[in-house]
């Protein structure tokens, strides 16, 4: 695993380092966490900035709700459970 240099301000190394105690686990991977839920959040907001410029427009967001609708359906398409 290749290893980088960043910088951060000693307030941030100080609350890091403490998450690291608390939690058993090392700083780089306490720091994976904070970047993957940070990109999780984004994403989320993302998509729901997204839906709502879709609700915005009543012809693309009835056309949204139609193709639901025949998705929908395939849930009861008779098929047995795997």
């Amino acid at each position: 695993m290749a290893s980088e240099t960043v910088r951060i301000n000693p307030g941030t190394h100080n609350k890091l380092k403490e998450l690291a105690e608390l939690e058993g686990e090392s700083m780089p991977a306490i720091l994976d966490k904070a970047v993957e839920a940070y990109r999780r959040q984004r994403f989320l907001e993302d998509v729901n900035r997204a839906y709502a410029e879709l609700r915005g427009d009543a012809k693309a967001w009835a056309q949204e709700q139609s193709e639901r609708r025949e998705w929908d359906a395939t849930l009861c398409d008779a098929l047995e459970d795997d």
